[in-house]
């Protein structure tokens, strides 16, 4: 009896999160682009990559690659991108796996990433590079092949755990307990918490409406598999982030929150020594300089570019 009545606790209990996974599904709506401008495709092998792009084409190009999150998009960029189209050719990619990009059911990995930023910065005569948090790890390592004439690295790491966690991926990928679990890391309260205990300084500086907007990339098709090896450590870079900006020749900025503590200022501060980079601390900020600071980072920017 006690045997039966567990089976029937559990498939319940089962049938109760196929039940919330659904609501969930069919509250998310088809994703709106977070930035103004021309949105176009870049086919790369299987996977349609959706940016956008402003500004004269003529002026110099400005490429915008965000960071990575369970709810990573260009929509990082939304306080400064107007402004930068205003004098540069602006273009800024959902990474595969986010945002408006397709979201292929695959094993992600740090060589996946790199091997695309390669491909995407090449359509481009020397770009500058705007890179964040985990991604410009990424991009270090493409810039070893690609040119570019400035590279401005924001709060730059890359590594997202101390060691890869095949469990946690896979428990991730699990049709119906990694929906349940992945709905539970970006629900709203957990996105609150995310933004106020590392990305912002002050939660003043993000809106509702953006809240809004990254539960609605969280909650896409297959949205989870991307985050699913970032939270899991498989994102982590086999290249030093040091190596790779001491083996490039690209004039290299690092900008940084002075309150970061994913990235503490204290690791910039050796990042910049080591390579012979230029570092630009911003008070008052966190992971998300450019967001909290439109018109200093910009104003960062154009310095860098003189």
């Amino acid at each position: 009896m006690n045997i039966k009545r567990g089976i029937s606790a559990g498939v319940a209990g089962l049938g109760a999160l196929a039940a919330s996974n659904e609501l969930l599904r069919r509250r998310a709506e088809p994703l709106e682009p977070p930035l103004s401008g021309s949105q176009e495709t870049f086919q790369w092998h299987d996977t349609a990559v959706r940016y956008v792009t402003a500004g004269n084409p003529s002026s110099q190009t400005v490429v915008l690659l965000h960071g990575l999150n369970a709810a990573g998009s260009s929509g990082e960029f939304r306080q400064i991108f107007d402004q930068l189209a205003e004098k540069y050719h602006v273009v800024a990619p959902d990474l595969p796996g986010f945002g408006m990009s397709d979201r292929p059911k695959l094993r992600y990995s740090a060589a996946y990433y790199e091997s695309f930023v390669e491909a995407f910065l090449k359509q481009y005569a020397d770009p500058v590079v705007i890179a964040s948090s985990l991604t410009t790890g990424f991009t270090a390592e493409a810039l070893q092949t690609v040119s570019s004439s400035e590279f401005i690295a924001i709060c730059p790491t890359d590594t997202t755990a101390p060691q890869q966690r095949t469990v946690v991926r896979e428990l991730l990928y699990a049709p119906l307990i990694g929906r349940a679990l992945f709905n539970l890391l970006t629900a709203k309260f957990a996105i609150r918490y995310f933004n106020a205990d590392h990305g912002y300084y002050d939660t003043e500086n993000v809106s509702e409406s953006w809240i809004e907007y990254e539960w609605q990339t969280a909650h896409q098709p297959n949205a989870r598999f991307a985050p699913a090896s970032f939270i899991s450590g498989f994102l982590n870079s086999d290249v030093s982030l040091k190596q790779s900006l001491i083996d490039i020749d690209v004039p290299t900025t690092l900008i940084w929150g002075r309150d970061a503590e994913l990235t503490p200022l204290s690791n910039g501060r050796e990042l910049a020594e080591a390579t012979g980079s230029r570092l630009v601390v911003f008070d008052a900020a966190k992971l998300l300089p450019h967001v909290e600071f439109p018109e200093k980072f910009i104003q960062a920017i154009d310095e860098a570019l003189r």
